[in-house]
């Protein structure tokens, strides 16, 4: 089909449809001009040729169109009496003059396209149906005449143009809602997924920096508290922070590597860190006066059903899926963390890992009179949040709160579900 733009009328069209009176006036000329040239051009014009109050009802029904969008069912009911009166004035033995329904057609046109199906389909049938017995009955005969044949034929075809036409618009209409739906449902998402990558980064941030700084904190208050009695120590303790910060440096550019885009050579591949490295875990506290004792037990048959120490630990424990370990990695680091942080001088930490057939528990406890509550909350960081939130995400608990029962110090208990929910922590084989 040739376009408006490409036959010259896309700029005369757009003025028309930004002056909608300019429009419905040149379209009642343009009805008139049909309705004088059907009157004085018809088969029966060379009998008798209408008369002036013919001209008059012609000229009065086309100017009702210049309303019809405006009032579109008033339009019609006086199109329709003009009609009806056109034709009763044709006389005895003259020619039916059943021209002026031109205006009927287009007044049934745009009431049915701009009311609802049923509504419309009832007006059109009354319309049809009354107007075309009215002047079968009451206009010049023959009563089947072919001129009030053709009333009954053309208006019911107006009726069902206008159905169309607003079916359609109805159309479009839900088509476009789809769209721009289905867009604000994109953006939305592309939102939710922003949300959660900030987060799931933030959190991978905190948990590195919080445990080597925490570290280097320490070493590098023993090394200025003893460089120069015992200067030797100090150089070691320092040599603790050179190695703490480098490792704080390659686990933040790992981190931080993820951001890259997709197939850059540079992003990081090396495994993320698990169980399987809880020894060294484990002695990076103790360099700093942390005593770690970690214990070990499995219910699976057919494997090891105990253990004592780190380096037995991931044994008795066996293959964890990868989101899991690295869950329980970051869970134990940053209760670790937080008993060096809060627990006093002196303190000692106690690691339990107890693996299940469907699921890991571990649990954290320390002697310490202080409490690392406030890592948690307002200001003092997001370490228990993010220790929550990493066990959620796997649809599991974490607990944290003082141990009770007369003990002093602070109890951390995770349950990590072995089966990972679909949309979970990242996947195995990249660091996050």
């Amino acid at each position: 089909m040739t376009s408006l733009a490409a036959t010259g009328l896309a700029r005369p069209h757009r003025w028309l449809h930004a002056h909608p009176f300019a429009a419905d006036t040149l379209l009642a000329v343009l009805v008139l001009g049909l309705v004088l040239t059907g009157s004085y051009v018809g088969p029966h014009t060379d009998r008798e040729p209408p008369g002036p109050g013919f001209l008059l009802l012609a000229v009065a029904a086309c100017a009702c169109l210049v309303a019809r969008r405006s009032r579109p069912r008033a339009v019609l009911g006086l199109t329709c009496a003009l009609t009806f009166a056109g034709t009763v004035i044709a006389g005895d033995g003259g020619p039916a003059r059943t021209q002026i329904a031109t205006s009927v057609a287009v007044a049934l046109y745009t009431v049915a396209s701009r009311t609802e199906r049923p509504t419309a389909w009832r007006i059109v049938a009354v319309t049809v149906a009354v107007l075309t017995a009215a002047v079968m009955f009451f206009g010049p005969p023959p009563w089947y005449a072919q001129e009030n044949l053709g009333l009954f034929a053309w208006t019911g075809m107006a009726g069902a143009a206008g159905d169309a036409v607003r079916s359609r618009r109805a159309f479009v209409a839900a088509i476009e809602e789809r769209a721009v739906r289905a867009e604000r449902t994109r953006e939305e998402e592309a939102r939710r997924r922003v949300a959660e990558e900030r987060l799931r980064i933030a959190r991978e941030l905190h948990d590195v920096v919080a445990h080597h700084i925490a570290l280097v904190n320490v070493q590098a208050g023993v090394a200025s508290h003893i460089m120069d009695s015992r200067p030797e120590q100090a150089k070691q303790a320092l040599a603790h922070v050179r190695q703490a910060s480098r490792s704080a440096l390659e686990e933040l550019r790992a981190t931080v590597g993820l951001l890259r885009q997709y197939g850059d050579p540079e992003a990081p591949t090396e495994p993320a860190p698990g169980l399987g490295v809880l020894d060294q875990l484990v002695d990076g506290f103790a360099r700093v006066g942390l005593r770690v004792d970690v214990s070990a037990a499995s219910t699976l048959p057919g494997g090891p059903g105990t253990g004592a120490g780190a380096a037995e630990a991931a044994a008795v424990v066996g293959p964890l899926p990868g989101a899991v370990d690295l869950t329980a990695y970051r869970v134990l680091q940053e209760a670790l963390t937080n008993v060096h942080k809060h627990a006093g001088p002196g303190a000692r930490a106690e690691v339990a890992l107890l693996r299940g057939p469907d699921s890991l528990d571990l649990t954290v406890l320390d002697d310490g009179g202080g409490t690392p509550a406030a890592a948690g909350t307002g200001a003092g960081g997001h370490g228990l949040i993010g220790m929550r939130e990493r066990a959620v995400a796997l649809g599991g608990t974490c607990e944290a709160g003082p141990r009770g029962e007369g003990a002093a110090g602070f109890r951390v208990r995770a349950v990590l579900p072995l089966r990972v929910p679909a949309g979970g922590a990242g996947p195995r084989g990249r660091r996050l």
